[in-house]
C-alpha cells in the first residue's frame, strides 16, 4: 500500500453524522463550513488520533507523542514548523491531507509583543494547542463527494487504514438529542456602568492621540450540564457559519461559529477577510434590508473597517512580496444568521523564503480584534478587560504539510471547561462610537449563543 494516499467515502451532507465516529477519539476536531444549504459552505476537513500534540502555557511548550514528551521555552511558532517538516506536495488537490489543526489563543500574542502584566490572569487553558494528524477526512459539499487522505508518516495510519475506511464509510448516527441544563443565570464580566467606564476610557486615549481605535470586549459565562459535542450542533443549527469549529482537547472542547477568515496561504497566495462594521438581523424582511443598507452607507463603520484594512497591509507587508499587496474587495456587506458584518478582503503573494507560519506569527493576533496601531490598542485592552482573553480573538484553523494554511478569528467562540461555558463578545471603539450603541452591539453578535442557552442574564463587576 502507497502513501500518500487518497480512498473515495461515500458522500453525506450531514457532516456531523460522520464525525460522530470520531468524536470520542483523543484530540478530534471537526473544521465546518457550515450547513451548505444555509450558508454555500465546501469543504469540512475532520481528524482524530495526531501523531503529537503542542501544548504552551506561558513560556513553556510540551511536545508529546505516544512515547515521548518533550519540554521546550523555544519560539511555539518555530516548534510546530518542526514539527510539520519535513513537507509535501499536495495531495489529490485536497485543500488538507495531514498536518497542523488546532488554536493559538489571544494572549499567545506575549510572545510576540512585550505587554506589561496588568489584567487579571484566572486563564487555565493553554496559549496554543495544535495537534499533528497524520490523516484526515475531507468532504465537498460543492462536488458531493468525500475522501480519506493519509500521510502514512505514522505506522497506526498504515495498520488501521483500512479499518478506518470501512467504519467511515457506514458513519455512525450524530447522537442523542439536545439536552442542556444550565445552572443559574449567565454572568458577564463587566456590567454597563463597567464597560461605560471602559469606553470613556478608550475615547480618552483616542482624543489624546494614542489610538485611533480599539476593540473592547466582555467575557460571559455559565455553569452548564450537557455534552459539548451536541451544545456544538445545536449552536450551527442556529448559527451557521463558514468558519466553525469543534476541537476537542486534553479536558476541555473549544466551540466555534466564526464568520471571519483570519489568514488562507495556498500556493503563496495569501488572503485576509477583516470584518469590521455590525448590525443586527431582523425578521422582518424590509427591516432587514434597511440595516445591511444602514451598514453599507455608515461612513462611521467605513472609516473603522479602513482602519483595519490599513492595518492588515501592513502585516502582510513583513512577509509578502514588495508590490503584490491589494485590496480586491473595499466594504462588502454579507448577512450571518444575526447579524450583517461589512467585511473587507486583502490578498498578497509570500515573499521568497518565507511561509505561512512566517505569516502566521507576523500577523497576529489579527487587527480586527485588537485596534490601531496594534501594539498599543492590545496595551489598552490589557488595561481595560478585566480578564485575559484565552481562546477568544485568536485563531483557529489548519497549516497542512504542504504549506497551505487557513484560519479564523476566534471569534462567536466558546469554551466548555469542565462544566463551565465561556464565550466573549467585542466591538470596535473609534471616536464617534455611541456607548449604547456599541454596548448593543455586543450583545447581538452573542445573539445565538444565548438563543442556546435559553436562559437570562446576569451583569456583574
Amino acid at each position: 500500500m502507497s502513501f500518500p494516499r487518497v480512498e473515495s467515502l461515500t458522500y453525506t451532507p450531514d457532516t456531523p453524522a460522520l464525525f460522530a465516529s470520531l468524536a470520542s477519539r483523543p484530540y478530534a476536531v471537526f473544521l465546518d463550513s457550515g450547513i451548505p444549504a444555509a450558508h454555500g459552505g465546501r469543504y469540512d476537513i475532520l481528524a482524530a488520533d495526531p501523531t503529537c500534540v503542542l501544548t504552551t502555557r506561558g513560556e513553556v511548550t510540551e511536545i508529546r507523542s505516544r512515547n515521548n514528551r518533550r519540554i521546550s521555552d523555544g519560539d511555539p511558532f518555530d516548534l510546530l514548523r518542526e514539527a510539520l517538516r519535513p513537507g509535501t506536495t499536495p495531495v489529490g488537490g485536497l485543500p488538507f491531507a495531514g498536518g497542523a489543526i488546532g488554536y493559538f489563543g489571544y494572549d499567545l500574542g506575549r510572545r510576540l509583543e512585550s505587554l506589561s502584566v496588568i489584567a487579571r490572569d484566572d486563564a487555565t487553558l493553554p496559549q496554543m494547542q495544535v495537534g499533528i494528524y497524520d490523516w484526515a477526512v475531507v468532504v465537498d459539499h460543492v462536488e458531493q463527494r468525500a475522501w480519506l487522505a493519509g500521510q502514512g508518516r505514522d505506522a497506526a495510519t498504515l495498520e488501521r487504514w483500512d479499518e478506518r475506511v470501512s467504519w467511515l464509510s457506514a458513519p455512525a448516527r450524530a447522537g442523542s438529542e439536545f439536552s442542556l441544563q444550565v445552572s443559574g443565570p449567565v454572568r458577564s464580566n463587566m456590567d454597563r456602568d463597567a464597560y461605560a467606564s471602559a469606553f470613556r476610557r478608550i475615547q480618552r486615549y483616542i482624543r489624546d492621540g494614542d489610538c485611533y481605535q480599539v476593540n473592547l470586549a466582555q467575557r460571559f459565562q455559565a455553569i452548564v450540564a450537557g455534552d459539548p459535542w451536541q451544545i456544538y450542533r445545536a449552536l450551527r443549527r442556529v448559527n451557521p457559519a463558514p468558519f466553525g469549529a469543534y476541537l476537542s482537547c486534553a479536558d476541555f472542547q473549544v466551540l466555534s461559529a466564526s464568520p471571519e477568515r483570519f489568514l488562507s496561504v495556498r500556493e503563496g497566495t495569501v488572503n485576509t477577510e477583516p470584518i469590521k462594521g455590525t448590525r443586527p438581523r431582523s425578521a422582518d424582511p424590509d427591516r432587514d434590508r434597511a440595516l445591511a443598507d444602514e451598514l453599507r452607507a455608515s461612513p462611521k463603520d467605513r472609516a473603522e473597517n479602513l482602519m483595519i484594512v490599513d492595518l492588515l497591509r501592513n502585516d502582510l507587508g513583513r512577509n509578502c512580496r514588495p508590490g503584490s499587496i491589494a485590496v480586491p474587495h473595499l466594504f462588502d456587506v454579507r448577512s450571518f444568521a444575526t447579524v450583517h458584518h461589512m467585511v473587507s478582503t486583502v490578498t498578497g503573494t509570500l515573499d521568497a523564503g518565507r511561509d505561512a507560519i512566517d505569516l502566521l506569527a507576523g500577523c497576529f493576533p489579527g487587527g480586527s480584534v485588537t485596534g490601531a496601531p496594534k501594539l498599543r490598542a492590545m496595551e489598552i485592552i490589557e488595561e481595560l478587560e478585566p480578564h485575559r482573553r484565552g481562546v477568544y480573538c485568536g485563531a483557529i484553523g489548519y497549516i497542512g504539510f504542504d504549506g497551505a494554511m487557513d484560519t479564523s478569528i476566534a471569534i462567536r467562540t466558546l469554551v466548555h471547561d469542565r462544566g463551565r461555558l465561556s464565550f466573549s463578545a467585542g466591538g470596535g471603539i473609534v471616536a464617534d462610537s455611541v456607548l449604547e450603541e456599541e454596548y448593543r452591539e455586543t450583545y447581538a453578535k452573542a445573539a445565538a449563543v444565548f438563543e442556546v442557552l435559553g436562559t437570562g442574564i446576569a451583569r456583574e463587576g
